[in-house]
């Protein structure tokens, strides 16, 4: 099979698998986190390093998504502040902590965690500190990446916990160990991840499925419109002005 035909049908079956075994959590996901906004509350959003940051990217001021979200974009996750420091930000025990301080999370609030491998100090940490405040916590993350691991891994938090066995509901991406998922016959090492385009497939179905809730409870849902269609900005100017001071990075 031709390399890029296999990266194809390897990322089609892996949203196949999620639409298909993951549906049912992911219409809980969506009614917590409905539940939730419709009380008033903010969704929490933490993407614990690396590229699994993009995940809370995804879900902030992003065109067809949810408005009161606050992304936990914390620069230490970030590849642009340096892609080595951000792996060993991620391993750092106890900076999540400070993150959480610093957006004031509240007893009550949905925290979605995204991490492909859900195994680093910041990942875990996040679910243990959600735990002990009170939060309820989503985790977007793979099973299969953090079962077959070694305990005494370096990228591993020191208690060997993996994410989706703390988390409060957890979304399966069905990624392997190693992300990448094509073989190139002269080349040593796999190409073509997955985690990436598992990861936002994930919450956004989340979104979706949040949305449909918030419209049976009969709240209207805040949802960004994209600001390079018509009346883009206009319709995204009250959603600006009612959340600019609340979400510490708009």
């Amino acid at each position: 099979m031709d390399s890029l035909e296999h990266y194809y049908q390897a990322a089609g079956e892996i949203l196949r698998r999620i639409q298909v075994e993951e549906s049912e959590k992911i219409q809980e996901a969506g009614r917590l986190v409905a539940e939730s906004l419709a009380q008033g509350r903010l969704l929490r959003v933490i993407g614990t390093g690396g590229h699994s940051y993009m995940g809370a990217e995804e879900m902030f001021y992003r065109a067809g998504g949810l408005v009161p979200v606050d992304a936990m974009l914390d620069p230490g996750f970030s590849l642009g502040s340096g892609a080595r420091r951000s792996t060993l930000v991620e391993r750092t025990p106890g900076y999540v902590k400070v993150v959480l301080d610093y957006h004031q999370v509240q007893r009550g609030d949905v925290l979605l965690i995204v991490n492909a491998y859900g195994i680093n100090a910041a990942t875990i940490e996040a679910a243990l500190e959600a735990k002990a405040r009170g939060l309820t916590s989503i985790a977007v993350t793979s099973s299969a990446c953090a079962r077959p691991l070694a305990l005494d891994h370096p990228s591993r938090h020191p208690s060997g916990l993996n994410l989706f066995e703390i988390a409060d509901l957890f979304i399966d991406t069905k990624v392997s160990l190693g992300d990448a998922a094509v073989d190139v016959e002269g080349c040593d090492q796999r190409v073509g991840p997955l985690s990436t385009i598992a990861n936002s497939f994930a919450v956004n179905s989340i979104v979706v499925a949040a949305v449909q809730h918030l419209v049976r409870l009969g709240v209207q849902p805040p949802v960004w419109k994209s600001s390079n269609s018509p009346g883009g900005d206009e319709a995204n100017q009250r959603y600006l002005a009612e959340y600019f001071g609340k979400l510490k990075y708009l």
